[in-house]
């Protein structure tokens, strides 16, 4: 369903105390840290009592977890992304953001989704993998039967960190290896030409997508967070029928994986219009770059207000949680 925007945020009239948990020691800390500080702002402005925290520094246990309400995820990569605190923080009953260990797990993992698609009958590229002992010389067989262009991934690993688009077998090797530097098994996937659309998803809604031109071969790391060239436009019309099909398929990858409260959904559409399915980020970057954070102001959202929404819809699975319970 396209996304209706809700009353502002009343759980409560007294400040809520949260705990930003960023940084991490993943390689995506950096970004983890820029989403924290536009987070931890917002959320300050609007009133909260705020504490970040680093992961790397406070192991998750011993944090005092009586003195906040929320643990609010701006964590990126492994130990964030790929469901082990999320683990941790239900061991703990602690209330906290974003999805749950399962379908944070599942999305982080490519191949564990790309399998869930297929399954569910989602469209999603062809593609093949490269376990850790294949040789990247051994691999162009692999290649091969995926067909070129071909796009190279980490496994598991966020931020298009080690991707490459590579057009020409020669290229597969180093492709690989740059790959292996985040993870050492890889993915092979087949490029779909045409347009790169985001659609940030929130429970079961999905927000005004975006799509996004750049100058590079395709939506990379430093087209997301250092380029100021790169172009978002972020879609609003209900009617236009690609939006229709990127948000209702991004809305089926979401429920096929489990998700809840904030997820990003990347895809591509062809030149026929046909919308491919690459991934799901169960916690989508916050920074002044990100998608997400620019979707929500289309609907006049301020960065305050997504956060709270945020916070509002970990508060309602809680309460839906409870409520099968009893």
């Amino acid at each position: 369903m396209p996304f209706i925007p809700t009353a502002p945020w009343t759980h409560s009239a007294e400040a809520w105390r949260v705990a930003v948990l960023a940084g991490g020691t993943s390689a995506e800390r950096d970004v983890s840290l820029e989403s924290g500080k536009s987070v931890s702002t917002a959320l300050r402005q609007a009133g909260h009592q705020v504490t970040v925290i680093d992961p790397r520094d406070v192991p998750v246990a011993s944090i005092d977890w009586k003195s906040f309400d929320v643990a609010f995820l701006a964590l990126h990569g492994t130990f964030g992304e790929d469901g082990e605190i999320q683990q941790q923080l239900d061991e703990l009953g602690v209330l906290y953001t974003g999805s749950g260990a399962s379908a944070s797990r599942l999305a982080f993992h490519k191949l564990d989704a790309k399998r869930r698609f297929i399954s569910a009958r989602l469209p999603t590229p062809e593609y093949a993998v490269v376990p850790p002992t294949v040789d990247p010389f051994a691999a162009m067989s692999l290649a091969k039967y995926v067909g070129f262009p071909l796009a190279v991934k980490p496994e598991a690993q966020g931020s298009s960190l080690g991707v490459s688009i590579i057009e020409h077998p020669s290229e597969l090797p180093m492709a690989i290896e740059r790959s292996r530097q985040f993870d050492e098994q890889v993915l092979l996937e087949r490029a779909i030409p045409g347009d790169e659309w985001t659609v940030p998803v929130l429970d079961d809604v999905a927000l005004p997508p975006i799509r996004i031109t750049t100058s590079r071969p395709f939506f990379n790391f430093e087209a997301k967070y250092q380029d100021d060239e790169t172009r978002y436009d972020v879609i609003t019309d209900e009617n236009h029928v690609v939006v229709r099909r990127v948000q209702q398929l991004s809305l089926q990858a979401c429920q096929t994986l489990g998700c809840r409260g904030m997820s990003r959904v990347d895809l591509r559409v062809d030149p026929q219009g046909q919308a491919w399915l690459l991934e799901v980020n169960t916690l989508p970057g916050l920074t002044s770059h990100s998608l997400v954070p620019k979707a929500a102001a289309s609907l006049g959202w301020s960065m305050a207000r997504l956060c709270e929404e945020m916070i509002q819809s970990a508060w309602q699975a809680k309460v839906a949680k409870e409520r099968r319970r009893a």
